[in-house]
């Protein structure tokens, strides 16, 4: 199994540019989007000194391949005062992927709030966390696909209540759910912030397909990320538990649209994340 740390270790080829050294499919096959969005940050974090990102806005324009690396691209757009700028383009065969803006701020006293939670869930027991890795490896087995190979076995996920994440049942668009990277990280805070935006992207684009009977995880639907956001407000460490509230205000046309809020197990709000993504049924051909 890939180790999370050797995902987010990049090779350096030049002043700006740089190689990834291992790799995470999707359930498609296809490069893990969490993936993209962490090697782009740690690429653009080595161009960056004595700052940390606070917000980070990416598009992904196509479908990445596992069978090669992904070269990753850094403009230094602006070096301020306050705030430093990158842009971060990744490309393989030659042709751009995936891009993202990326904005690092000293660090600098101000105004404090944030938005709390009313009640904070319990952390998952080892039984939980057994059951729901027993519920997954049977959808994975079933099923015949490649998420055995996916981001969810670098990461204990166990959702709250009845997030319905393995299931059609027809809920709310809204959960919660845990998480906590299944490897113990380095205490850097470049690595812990590259674990939190690859883990960003789980959960997301499902929560948009929970008021409807179906799932992403049902092959019934072509779903893909087509852009995410992040905003990072507070450091923590993503080897331990972390609670990400989600909900989905609106979907349509063959989009869905998500919005996220990551927690500390006391209820400190470390990240908020948005993201849009693609949720095309697909048509039974005439036989």
């Amino acid at each position: 199994m890939k180790k999370l740390n050797d995902i987010l270790d990049l090779e350096q080829l030049d002043l700006n540019l740089f190689r990834s050294q291992a790799h995470q499919v999707n359930i498609s096959g296809n490069l893990y989007g969490g993936q993209v969005l962490a090697q782009s940050l740690i690429a653009a974090q080595h161009t960056v000194e004595d700052r940390q990102p606070h917000s980070m806005h990416a598009y992904f324009l196509r479908a990445g391949s596992s069978d090669m690396p992904v070269i990753y691209d850094v403009d230094r757009i602006r070096d301020g005062g306050s705030f430093t700028t990158r842009r971060v383009v990744a490309r393989q065969k030659g042709r751009p992927i995936f891009n993202a803006a990326i904005s690092f701020h000293k660090e600098e006293p101000g105004f404090e709030h944030q938005i709390s939670l009313d009640d904070i869930p319990n952390i998952p027991s080892q039984q939980e966390i057994d059951l729901y890795r027993e519920q997954r490896n049977g959808i994975d087995e079933a099923s015949n696909t490649l998420r055995k190979k996916t981001n969810i076995r670098l990461f204990d996920l166990v959702p709250v209540g009845n997030t319905p994440y393995l299931n059609e049942d027809v809920t709310p668009a809204s959960g919660q759910f845990w998480f906590r990277c299944t490897q113990v990280l380095a205490d850097d805070i470049n690595l812990q912030r590259g674990a939190l935006t690859f883990a960003s992207d789980m959960g997301l684009l499902a929560t948009s397909l929970f008021p409807h009977p179906s799932s992403i995880f049902n092959g019934k639907q072509m779903v893909a990320s087509l852009d995410h956001a992040i905003w990072f407000h507070q450091t923590c460490n993503v080897s331990d538990w972390l609670l990400y509230k989600v909900d989905s205000p609106w979907a349509g046309n063959a989009r869905g649209f998500t919005r996220g809020f990551i927690y500390t197990q006391d209820g400190t709000l470390v990240a908020s994340t948005t993201q849009e993504g693609l949720i095309r049924p697909l048509t039974k051909k005439p036989t």
